[in-house]
Order: structure tokens, then sequence, then C-alpha cells
């Protein structure tokens, strides 16, 4: 695990303990393998859809279509494509779109529970909301961020995109909506 520099100048030692035990925590509860066979899940499901359209649009020979045709030489092998045509194109554009969504969805929740884990570590779940507040508060722009790095930051550090990282396509939770949970678990603690 590695900080910024900046982040060492702007957080106290308390948020600074918060911070490293969430990014800690992801790692006693397995995120990195949890969302490995997220990816490889979702990227069987791309595969998956892909094989399945190819199959449909490269279709089975004309040869073949011929002798499917049944005893009274009406083909009725057209209607059962049309509708497999149909099953493959809502497939191959939806199934990878709820993947990805679902994937996302896992991400957030995983990112609760490593600040309940972090607090669990430090005991000190306003260490870890007062440093969320201080970097959600920062008015700088990180001129080196942009939006296929942004996952790897604890806020969105690309401004322009900030009101849309609240969405189900965020890989972070809102970071009020985390302020907001531990400072219950700050107050369920007293």
């Amino acid at each position: 695990m590695a900080i910024t520099r900046g982040l060492r100048e702007k957080l106290n030692r308390e948020e600074l303990q918060g911070v490293l035990a969430h990014e800690m925590s992801h790692i006693r509860n397995y995120d990195i393998r949890l969302m490995l066979l997220l990816a490889v899940l979702i990227g069987t499901i791309v595969m998956l859809s892909d094989f399945f359209w190819q199959i449909l649009r490269f279709g089975p020979s004309r040869s073949s279509r011929s002798s499917s045709s049944d005893k009274d030489g009406k083909g009725g092998g057209g209607a059962i494509m049309i509708v497999l045509f149909v099953i493959a194109i809502i497939l191959a554009i939806i199934a990878p779109i709820l993947a990805q969504i679902i994937q996302l969805a896992v991400s957030r929740q995983r990112e609760y529970l490593a600040d309940a884990s972090a607090v669990q570590l430090t005991r000190n779940p306003l260490g870890l909301a007062h440093a969320l507040k201080v970097i959600d508060d920062d008015p700088d722009v990180l001129q080196t961020a942009n939006r296929g790095t942004a996952h790897l930051y604890i806020a969105n550090p690309v401004k322009a995109f900030e009101a849309r990282a609240n969405s189900m396509f965020a890989s972070h939770p809102p970071i009020k909506a985390r302020i907001t949970r531990l400072l219950e678990l700050a107050h369920a603690a007293n």
C-alpha cells in the first residue's frame, strides 16, 4: 500500500489511520479475489453472448436449412431463427451491461464493508469519517487523473464527472453516505 504526498499533508494521524485501515480491510476481506472472480464472470457472460451472436449471425448452411424443412415442403425454421436472432441481439446488448452494473453494485457494497472493517481495526469511526470529509471537500483538481483511473481514488478525482459518480455506474458509494454510516457507528459506540 502507498499513500500520496498530498494525502499525507492534508490528513492528520487519525485520519490517515482510518484510510490505511480501510485499504487494509480490502485485503483482509479478500476483495481483490472477489472482484477478480466477478471480472471473470462478466468476461464469460460477454464471451457467451458474443458466441451466441456469432452462431446466429453465420447460422446453419443453406443445405442444412433445406433439409430441415418439414414434410409438407414448408420451412418452419425461419420463425425460430428470427426469434433466436432477436434473443441474441437482446443478450448481446443487455447481458454485458447488466453484468457490469452487478459488478459495480458489489464493489459499492465492498466499500461499505471495508469502512466497517476499518472501524473494527482502529476502533475509531470518526478518523475515517473526518478523512472522507477532508477528501470530499478538497477543491484541488488532479491533473493526472482521468475517468479510467478514477476508481483507484477514494473520491472521484475528475470534478466534471463528480455528479455522475453517484450513480449505479459508480465503483464507490457516495462519500456523504459513507460518512453518515460511519457517524452512525460512532454514535452507536457511545
